[in-house]
Order: structure tokens, then sequence, then C-alpha cells
């Protein structure tokens, strides 16, 4: 209705999952990137999981739309199915054609690992994508789980992708479903946008939607949205809608606070009025208190939580040990100009190999921790492996220890997509890059200063992502933590009891390094001091 009012060619803020509309934030690029690296490396399950309006959906038909022929696929959005039609669906979805009538799980079943089997010999791929998974059944799951023995002697035959709102997680901690969790080792659990994302959020929708330029929404309005929305796409995607229709109707060009307040204020009239009818209990006074105290305590552990969540600026650490015998050569440091100049007159074909896509980059840093004995000696196999991506300041650089790559958004290049530095070591000659060969290149701090876009990423393990390590607490996590503290140069004394001393300095690393100061050792904290820590053997 407002779209040609606005000069846009369709509504930029429905609510259906298109892919054309994804906006990459930090946490959806994580997503995206975890979700490539289980189906790229046969890794057989990975588990996406996020609240309702996070962009779950969106992120599955993106990633979908970006496969290539060598990698079938089967999309499965209707969890609520016996499994009959579970496997009925995904023979269905692949494409392979069979006799529904007379056929029998069995058939399906047998039907399909043929299908996987020729599929493989011909060096592709399958992938099956169940959404809304928290609503299987645990039978279902575990049948589920049976499909993953499709696999040859080495390879899995078919990676199975599970997205669904974070109660996923408590169904597959069920015991009956204990071999199925284990079997997940890459995990990624999907938050909102922050504050900063907004603007940029709904500008790159509205140029989806064909705008040129022009943003209706005024600077002063992103603040009240996030307010309301708490960074969750699709509320976004709600009150900017009512906000256009508003102006629409009042011939106005521009979307002000006064109109946003307006949108906000509808949308959560509606919202309200569509919970009473749906579940009717207004109704009943006693169930309308029962209902008010969840809603409190829902947003108290919601507002709890995001307190928890980087800011902008995680911080790592790292110090570079170990000197190379025979010192390798060292490029002569230049500037990013000089070298964007070079590339632009005489391209090198040295400089551009370090240059890694994001998938080969992402592969190659997972593939650095997975067979580098350096890096996993001594490690008790962690369930689950994650991409930690945070801000870090240049001047942290030489406290960096593992292997870890850094973004560059602006770099230079023929296609706008984006690249990456990755970093395997730092010596006493300085840092080693490897390139698109996989070959070690021996380059200047000055060089990788000149790139330094503040963004970075690195693998982090873990075996529970979701334990807080705070004061009054006594495990043996507890004592691991005192002494990889005290290896880092943060003196405790190792008795396993988190107290007022391990409080402090938990405190003090997070302010050094630009932490949320809270004194509680959470999943960020921790991984910030993984990357900094010498050893590797995690307990939590």
């Amino acid at each position: 209705m407002y779209a040609s009012y606005f000069g846009l060619k369709e509504n930029p803020f429905n609510l259906t999952p298109d892919p054309r509309f994804l906006y990459h934030s930090p946490f959806h690029r994580e997503a995206f990137d975890h979700l490539l690296y289980g189906i790229n490396e046969r890794k057989g399950f990975i588990l996406i999981t996020g609240g309702v309006g996070m962009g779950k959906t969106t992120l599955c038909r993106a990633l979908l739309a970006q496969m290539d022929d060598s990698t079938k696929s089967a999309l499965i959005f209707n969890s609520f199915i016996s499994d009959l039609e579970l496997l009925q669906t995904i023979n269905h979805e692949f494409g392979i054609q069979m006799d529904g009538a007379l056929a029998t799980k069995k058939d399906y079943i047998d039907a399909l690992n043929d299908f996987l089997v020729k599929t493989f010999q011909e060096g592709g791929n399958a992938c099956l994508l169940i959404d809304e998974a928290q609503n299987l059944s645990i039978s279902i799951l575990e049948q589920i789980r049976m499909l993953s023995n499709l696999e040859t002697e080495k390879e899995k035959l078919i990676q199975i992708v599970l997205v669904g709102q974070p109660e996923l997680n408590d169904i597959l901690s069920n015991s009956n479903l204990k071999q199925l969790n284990e079997r997940i080792t890459v995990r990624y659990d999907l938050k909102g946008l922050w504050l900063k994302d907004i603007k940029n959020y709904i500008e790159h929708r509205l140029i989806v939607a064909g705008s040129q330029g022009g943003n209706p929404f005024h600077k002063g309005v992103y603040k009240r949205i996030y307010s309301y929305s708490m960074g969750n796409p699709r509320r976004i995607n709600a009150v900017c809608d009512r906000a256009l229709l508003i102006a629409y109707y009042k011939e106005k060009e521009k979307i002000s606070k006064k109109i946003m307040s307006q949108a906000i204020k509808d949308v959560k009239k509606e919202t309200s009025i569509q919970i009473t009818r749906e579940t009717g209990w207004m109704e009943n006074r006693a169930q309308t208190v029962i209902l008010l105290l969840i809603l409190g305590v829902s947003i108290y552990f919601a507002v709890k939580f995001q307190n928890y969540m980087p800011q902008n600026i995680m911080s790592d650490i790292l110090a570079i040990q170990q000197k190379l015998q025979a010192e390798p050569e060292i490029p002569k440091a230049e500037s990013k100009s000089e070298i964007t100049q070079k590339e632009q007159t005489k391209p090198s074909k040295k400089t551009a190999s370090l240059f890694l896509d994001n998938r080969n980059s992402l592969a190659a840093l997972f593939s650095l921790y997975k067979n580098d004995d350096k890096y996993v000696s001594g490690m008790k196999k962690p369930t689950s492996l994650s991409l930690v991506s945070l801000n870090l300041e240049a001047r942290h650089l030489k406290r960096l220890k593992k292997p870890f790559r850094i973004h560059l958004p602006n770099l230079p290049d023929k296609d706008s997509s984006l690249r990456y530095l990755l970093i395997f070591q730092k010596t006493g000659s300085g840092p080693i890059v490897l390139n698109s060969d996989n070959k070690e290149i021996a380059v200047s701090k000055d060089f990788i200063l000149g790139y330094w876009g503040g963004m970075i990423s690195w693998v982090y393990p873990f075996k529970n992502k979701s334990i807080l390590l705070m004061q009054g607490m006594k495990a043996p996590d507890v004592l691991q933590l005192q002494k990889i503290l005290n290896s880092c140069g943060y003196p405790i004394s190792t008795t396993g009891y988190f107290g007022h001393q391990t409080f402090n300095q938990v405190l003090k690393f997070q302010q050094d390094f630009d932490l949320i100061p809270d004194g509680i050792a959470g999943s960020q904290t921790r991984s910030l001091i993984y990357q900094m820590w010498d050893g590797n053997e995690l307990h939590s």
C-alpha cells in the first residue's frame, strides 16, 4: 500500500522468510558459518537454536539458495508428522520416486540409502534441514538419529540440520535422546541484533525493496525500535511496517519519534489482543495473574541474559612463544594504501592468495584445530566446537596464541564478498599466515595491522557453554579456571572455591579486555581465557 509512496518496489518489512532480505549481523554470519562448516565437512548433525522471530527460517532458506548443484537438499517445515510421513517427505524433497501406496518404512529407507550412495559416488553431498524441530516427538528424533547411520566407512552420507526454538536443547537433553545429543558436534544459538545494527538492518531491507538510497526513518527512532524489539528481527519488521503505514496515511515523508512511538503502541496492543483471543486467559483473573508473573520472570531473565552478551568489543589475548629455527623472509611493511595501489597496477599472486573467502578460511580454521597436535594434545573431546567472533583492538594482537582469522570487510576486490587473513601462529620473527594453498607465509606485524578491522574469529571447544561460574560455587571447573587465570598473570589461590579473591581477578580480567565487568565467568569470558591460554583441556 505504502511502497510506491516511499519509492519502493515492494514491502520491505514482510514477515515472510525471504532470503533476499537476510541481513548478516555478526550473529547471523556466525550461524551461517556454522551451517556451511557442518555441511561441507560432513559433520552429520548441526543444531541451530534461537527464539521466535530471530530469523532462523530466513537463514535456512538463504543457505539453501546458496548451495550449488552438487549438494542435494531437502527442507521439512511441518514438524507435526509421523515417522512414516517423515520418510515420505524426505524422499519426496530429494526427488526420489516411489510407489507410496505399497511402500513400507524399510522401502523408503532403502530408497533413500541408494540415493545417498549414488550422490556420494558422484562427488555430491546431501543435506536434510528440519525447521521447527522442537515440535518433533522423541520417537521421530530417534528415527532421525537412525538416518544418520547411513554412511560409508569414512564419511556421513547425509548432513542433518535441526533448527528450533531454545526448548529444543531441553528436549535433546532427555535421557532417551542421549545418543542423538552426543552426535551433534556443531551447535549455534542465534541471538538478536545489537542497537548499532538496527539502522543497517532497516537500510538493507529498504535497498532490497527498491530504495534508491533514501531512508525515511529519522535517526532518533532507532533506540526506540531497539528498546521495544530487543533486536528481534520479527518485532523490528512489525513496528517498521506499521510506522511506514502511519506515515503514509498522515502524508509524512519521515518516520519521526512520535510516529514510531505510535507504531510500537499499536503493535503492542494488537499482540495483546491476539494473545487474549487465542488463549482466553483474560476471562480468568487467576490465570491472568499467572501469565503476568511468567511474563515478568521471562523479561527479567531476558534482560539479565542480555547483559552477558558481548557488547561490540570482546577482547582476546595471546602471547607469542616459540621461535622458528630457520627465520623466514619477512615482507617489507607496507601501508594498506600502498598495497592497494600495488594490486591495482601489478597484482601480486602471493599477496592475493593471503586473502581467503569465508568458506575456505572457515574450513581451514576448524581443520587447524582438528588436525594439529599443537592445539589438541591432551584435550578431552569436547561435545561441541563453536566459532567465536569478537571485536578486538589491534594492541592485543601480540597476546593471541591460537589460530584465528581477521575479518577484512573493506578489502578492495573484484567482488564485494568478505575476505579474511588466517593467522596460523606468531613467532619471534613475526606472524605466520596460511594462504589459499594452505602454505605458511611469514609476514610482518605492520602488514597485519594495516588490514586490522577489529573483528576476529577463532575456534572454541566446550562441553557445556551454558555453565556460569560465579561466587560461592565449588567445583572442578572453578579449580581449572583458577589455574588458567594464574597462568595468564592473574594470581589466585587454587582451592576450587569461587571466593572473593577469584571474583576480583575475574572482574579485573574482564575490565582489562573490555568485557562486561560482572565477576561471572560465563561462556564469553571462558572463550577469551581459552584464546590467551597455552593449554587446551576444558571441563565445561
